[in-house]
């Protein structure tokens, strides 16, 4: 595939959308784009579904015409610097890509704001333009609005003018960056502000429809994620400020345009009534990866889409750095591993699914490898398996250095892995890459005399012969050695080894029955991370017909004393695989089922249904995962309970414990009107805490 920058690179845009007649779903607009032509015959811009109204070179008119793959293929002979100029017009649609409206209800009347979402080819929809990571460019952009609406983008507005009721606002000139990272947000908003130390300006913005009290948490994050980041990344932020929007209709969680975030409310916003300690936790992560791509991604950039990884890998294993720096109390990297490395070990076991780095050979493919399991989960899992590997000052030396080279460019993984490799004195470039290339990952069988790697699947799959270097990571160190790279080794193993015990590196270990059963003996001295690892590792064995799945009853109960909310959550990951054996089976279910409460009951006793004064975080994420134990075991007591709940009004149920509520009482319904009221309490609440309840509860 041709890219286009290849024979027009654009330098500068000097851009203008008038969105005075956007509620009847018309934007007109003008963008002069000064550039170098490379290509003497034409020059060949990005526009989908534009009307091109006037086009001219040089001051001069030209012709044009329609390319494929979205191309404005422009008439003109010659090469070296040109101008050109295009006037349009855009229909805006629902789509929630390029420029779109977001709708809410405010005081009975009916509102609208307006955004872009240009991630990952839809500039292109919204103002001709080489619409590629690479064809970075400066841009001067001006928004002609109604008046009295708040308008955002990139930069602080430079000045603002009103005439006969029409307000136009210029904003300063962007650094050099992608296309794909320009936004604006225009309509009615409040805020809540603030600085970093450095003095950059932070605002979180919602619709008047949000309480002031929901933009705290989110403003105290943001600056102290700026602020963590500018010390780690040895690299100050490098706008002036930092908005962050909640918009009411948002087709992904977040996205990280600089200096202007957009968000699902959702992700955003903290209600101190109604977020749950577990939400705050996932904004606080949310709110941390969009502030790291800030850097990566946005001051530096993927040459293309196969480097997506380069962006959002580094992203999502940076949220946790950040998260864990700002708040070690929360155990975040426990969090880790039981989120992202469990969604990237189960994904990543099928055959044929797609490798961390792939190829991206046509635009209407970019969408399709933002896999969240692989791109992100996996891809982080590899960053912070090269982390551990190399040693944790080694690689923020590597960053620092790799950003300061790299600033308002564009690079590829090799980059990134010379600066890793000069930090650290180690050839990363040969062990990532297989990494991030290849498919798949290994299980390490160990034996008493030796290991053997093999590609672990789950379900059907053809032959594989691949091989990883391994980084064992094992207990005896120093009797192992740090890498395996080949099939097999020949070695005496200690019969109660462990491996990968920081539980960083994408493999998974199948010790034989013995050397497991010596490992469960003394499993309650693990800690945390080695405890829930040993039992999903064991999950997936299972999964993948190397154990039997029978072995997992005996597992659950080596972990009945478990008090851990995390080890918790793979204790329920663990159950849930054995509920596929009883679904057909009534008697062997209620067996299970009353395993469920079994194993449940002397957390329950303890923990209850109210917070207790003084008690933990971690214990009041617990108290949910044990409930609904305690509901699948059929608890009458529970279950009383939960319809005494939902009985008093979904309003005055703590939300910690009101999805399950919600699901417990719709499942045994048989009344068709519990839903419509459901709905109709979703349409009539403005809490993006309590709209996801009800459709978890709905659709239980």
């Amino acid at each position: 595939m041709q890219r286009l920058y290849e024979q027009f690179i654009p330098k500068h845009y000097d851009l203008h959308w008038d969105l005075t007649r956007a509620p009847e779903r018309i934007v007109t607009g003008s963008v002069t784009i000064a550039g170098t032509q490379i290509n003497t015959e034409s020059i060949t811009l990005h526009s989908k579904q534009l009307n091109i109204t006037k086009l001219q070179v040089n001051a001069v008119d030209a012709t044009f015409t329609s390319g494929k793959d979205d191309e404005l293929v422009i008439a003109h002979q010659g090469e070296g610097d040109v101008k050109v100029y295009i006037e349009f017009s855009i229909d805006i649609t629902d789509a929630m890509h390029g420029i779109y409206p977001c709708y809410f209800e405010h005081n009975g009347t009916k509102k609208e704001l307006y955004a872009t979402q240009f991630e990952s080819h839809h500039a292109r929809e919204a103002f001709p333009c080489v619409d590629e990571p690479e064809a970075k460019a400066t841009f001067d952009l001006s928004l002609a609005t109604q008046d009295g609406v708040t308008v955002l983008s990139n930069m602080p507005e430079t000045d603002s003018k009103v005439a006969n009721g029409q307000r136009t606002t210029t904003f300063d000139r962007t650094p050099r960056m992608s296309s794909y990272l320009l936004a604006f947000v225009v309509g009615d908003l409040h805020k809540k502000s603030g600085k970093t130390n450095s003095g950059v300006d932070v605002n979180i913005w919602a619709t008047p429809i949000q309480p002031a009290s929901a933009l705290d948490f989110a403003l105290e994050h943001a600056i102290k994620t700026i602020e963590f980041f500018d010390e780690y990344f040895d690299t100050p932020y490098p706008l002036p400020k930092s908005d962050h929007v909640a918009l009411p209709d948002f087709s992904a969680g977040a996205m990280e345009n600089w200096g202007l975030i957009t968000y699902r409310e959702v992700a955003l916003l903290a209600d101190p009534a109604t977020t749950t300690v577990a939400s705050k936790q996932y904004i606080a992560t949310v709110i941390s990866h969009e502030l790291s791509h800030q850097w990566f991604g946005n001051l530096v950039t993927m040459k293309w889409w196969n480097n997506l990884w380069l962006n959002e890998s580094f992203a999502a294993v940076m949220e946790y750095v950040a998260v864990d720096g700002i708040h070690p109390e929360w155990n975040s990297w426990l969090d880790f591993a039981t989120n992202d490395c469990i969604l990237a070990l189960r994904r990543d076991a099928i055959d044929g699914v797609q490798a961390v780095q792939v190829e991206v050979n046509h635009p209407d493919k970019i969408s399709s490898i933002f896999d969240g399991a692989i791109v992100y989960a996996k891809g982080a899992r590899l960053i912070r398996m090269c982390q551990d590997f190399i040693g944790h000052e080694a690689f923020r030396k590597g960053l620092a250095s790799y950003f300061k080279e790299f600033a308002y460019k564009n690079t590829e993984a090799d980059d990134l892995w010379r600066h890793l490799s000069e930090a650290s004195g180690q050839d990363i470039s040969r062990f990532m890459n297989t990494w991030i290339s290849q498919s798949g990952y290994p299980v390490l069988h160990v034996n008493s005399d030796g290991l053997r790697q093999e590609q672990f699947f789950t379900g059907a799959h053809e032959p594989s012969s691949k091989l990883w270097p391994i980084p064992l990571g094992a207990e005896s160190a120093e009797e192992v050695p740090a890498l395996l790279e080949t099939a097999e080794l020949k070695l005496p193993i200690a019969d109660d080894e462990r491996f990968n015990i920081s539980d960083s590196a994408h493999f998974i270990t199948h010790y034989t029955p013995e050397h497991l059963k010596r490992l469960l003996d003394k499993v309650t001295g693990f800690n945390e991370l080695g405890r829930l690892q040993l039992l999903h590792e064991q999950s997936l064995l299972a999964r993948g017909g190397i154990v039997p799945s029978a072995n997992l009853l005996g597992l659950l109960h080596s972990y009945k004393n478990e008090t851990a909310q995390n080890v918790w959550n793979v204790m329920a990951v663990a159950f849930g695989e054995l509920k596929k054996f009883v679904e057909t089976d009534e008697a062997a279910e209620a067996k299970l089922r009353k395993f469920s409460a079994q194993l449940a009951r002397p957390l329950f006793n303890k923990l209850g249904w109210e917070i207790i004064d003084g008690e933990s975080e971690e214990d009041t994420k617990l108290r949910s995962l044990i409930l609904g134990m305690m509901m699948y075991g059929e608890d009458e007591s529970v279950l009383a309970k939960a319809d005494k709940l939902y009985a008093g009004g979904l309003e005055s149920i703590d939300p910690e414990v009101r999805s399950l509520v919600v699901s417990s009482v719709v499942r045994r319904s048989e009344d068709p009107a519990l839903v419509t009221s459901l709905l109709e309490n979703y349409r009539n609440t403005h809490s993006a805490d309590l709209r996801d309840d009800i459709c978890s509860g709905i659709t239980s």
